[in-house]
């Protein structure tokens, strides 16, 4: 969800050629060390965005960020189709991937979902045993953005029609909409939720609980689109896209600097063949 389905394998540097050998061999490391952990995340993820959908889609979701996919996917498209398109090259590489991760980024991983869909999807939950329809109305926005991120991340994280550009935008598009619904999920228990005078302690506790959550996910997911998504991943998937790009115009330079073997003779050289042979 920040850009960790696309964010796995290792990164290739700038014109170094790919051996399918030292390929496979940096995969199979890569996969060792983050592969266990980021795997079973996407699966449970994918388990829960079917949940948070259904009740996310029963009118407790505004219009507005019920359109907002809708309008990136289309925007995603265009921008694959016209803007940036998938080089030649790209299909014959042997990793999509855009950013190498470590322990650090496993950590980071974790860590992020465990405060934007674990801990918000048990918040909801509680609303529901609770009858806290404030807190329902306060998260579930956030959810339901996320589990499409989640989806659309993992969708065009295995196709080739998307180039490194266009799939680093998903996170980024995804995680600028979301902090300005966190924004509203932090005003709303800060401000628009008063607990009565005599309110007993499991109330105040499920009150402190929804407002640290809350300003966690603005913390966090403003360090991930500010510390992460536009510094560091954002300018290696175009570093990458540009590669590309580089090392197809060099192979069609190539091929056109190759003789021709069904090349005619030129009328000169025709000429000098008749001289010596008179």
């Amino acid at each position: 969800m920040s850009g960790v389905s696309l964010a796995v394998a290792p990164r290739t540097e700038p014109d170094q050629p790919i051996s399918p050998s030292k390929s496979a061999e940096k995969t199979t490391t890569t996969a060792a060390g983050l592969g266990g952990v980021i795997g079973s995340l996407r699966v449970i993820e994918l388990q829960l965005v079917a949940f948070i959908m259904v009740f996310s889609a029963s009118g407790l979701v505004p219009i507005l960020d019920l359109g907002f996919p809708v309008l990136a996917s289309v925007y995603l498209l265009l921008l694959a189709r016209f803007t940036f398109p998938t080089r030649v090259c790209s299909s014959t590489s042997t990793s999509q991937q855009i950013f190498r991760g470590n322990r650090f980024f496993r950590f980071y991983v974790v860590l992020g979902t465990t405060f934007g869909l674990f801990l918000p999807l048990a918040y909801v939950l509680g609303g529901f045993a609770r009858g806290d329809e404030h807190a329902i109305r306060s998260a579930t926005p956030h959810l339901f953005l996320l589990s499409c991120q989640i989806l659309t991340e993992n969708v065009i994280s295995g196709l080739s029609l998307f180039s490194p550009p266009v799939r680093a935008l998903v996170p980024l598009l995804y995680t600028v909409r979301r902090i300005f619904v966190v924004i509203d999920w932090v005003i709303d228990v800060w401000l628009n939720k008063k607990l009565p005078a005599n309110a007993q302690i499991q109330d105040v506790a499920w009150s402190w609980f929804g407002k640290v959550l809350a300003v966690a996910n603005l913390a966090y997911f403003s360090i991930n689109l500010f510390v992460f998504l536009i510094p560091k991943f954002l300018p290696r998937a175009f570093e990458q896209y540009f590669n590309q790009r580089d090392n197809e115009v060099a192979s069609k330079m190539a091929e056109d600097k190759r003789p021709s073997a069904a090349t005619p003779p030129s009328s000169e050289s025709a000429k000098n063949e008749a001289k010596k042979s008179d």
